[in-house]
């Protein structure tokens, strides 16, 4: 288990030694071809150090690599680590109030296909509204200054540009009935946010089941997490845990398997999306 930082430097690490091998060179010739230190190489490998959008261009140059939307990932995760402009680094404007670890998740979230999310206390990040993602800000962060508020409430929003993008971000949420009937904000900011969960059902990127009460005992009371889908490479797939002052980051195959079952369990037991969908506009015709 290790954070979000040194997770993507080992799995970029191992794509390329991946490359490297398919592309019939050792580490030395590697290095060789680009006058590099085998060292470098090793490390680079062995996510022992960071590594560079550029260094990277020139690694799959040298290997060969024909793949565009591979190259462009692994070239897309290195640069995540560097200072940079557009769209891709738009949270840097906010460096100096978001946690790294946050930074890191936000820079994931840019770069995934999917998101797998199972959420048991709020509605996820990506469907808030912005009242009720303020409702949720204050409350995370009680004393925080209003200007500090508006500025991440800023950031959660904009991270649902990814729901935008073409391609989209494939979202699949299961939600506990229990974040339906819990009046965060108070009842009018709950009634928007349902009637947004609402709209969000019908764009076909978008997946929403609800787990009802009568669910019962299910996989998600040991709490909420996310899993990262990547492009092209299954094996840079991640499991996010929250915490309340960090998030952790799981990547051992036995974890991605634990919670991917688990997700797919609870798919099965929460109620159809069409299901979901009717039900959710019950409760906010009730609100």
């Amino acid at each position: 288990m290790q954070y979000g930082p040194a997770v993507r430097r080992r799995q970029l690490g191992a794509e390329l030694r991946a490359l490297r091998s398919e592309a019939g060179l050792t580490s030395s010739e590697a290095a060789a071809r680009l006058g590099w230190h085998q060292s470098k190489v090793s490390r680079i490998e062995t996510g022992r150090s960071g590594v560079k959008a550029s260094d990277v261009r020139l690694l799959l140059a040298a290997y060969r690599v024909e793949d565009s939307r591979r190259s462009e990932l692994l070239i897309a995760i290195a640069g995540a680590d560097e200072t940079g402009a557009g769209r891709q680094h738009w949270w840097r404007a906010y460096r100096d109030l978001l946690p790294a670890t946050y930074r890191d998740f936000i820079s994931l979230e840019s770069q995934a296909s999917g998101v797998r999310t199972l959420e048991t206390s709020v509605v996820p990040g990506l469907l808030q509204t912005p009242d009720y993602a303020r409702a949720v800000t204050r409350a995370a962060l009680c004393g925080l200054p209003e200007k500090q508020v508006d500025a991440l409430v800023e950031v959660r929003l904009a991270r649902q540009d990814v729901l935008r993008a073409d391609p989209p971000l494939r979202l699949s949420v299961v939600m506990d009935e229990a974040v339906l009937h819990r009046p965060v904000g108070g009842r009018p900011v709950l009634a928007g946010q349902l009637a947004r969960l609402g709209q969000a059902s019908q764009l076909s990127h978008v997946r929403i089941q609800v787990l009802p009460f009568a669910a019962g005992e299910h996989a998600g009371l040991i709490g909420s997490f996310v899993i990262f889908s990547f492009p092209a490479i299954a094996d840079l797939d991640v499991v996010v845990l929250d915490h309340l002052t960090s998030s952790l980051y799981l990547e051992r195959k036995e974890d991605l398997q634990a919670y991917t079952e688990a997700f797919n369990s609870l798919q099965a037991q929460a109620l159809s999306p069409e299901e979901s969908t009717d039900f959710i506009a019950g409760l906010g015709n009730g609100a």
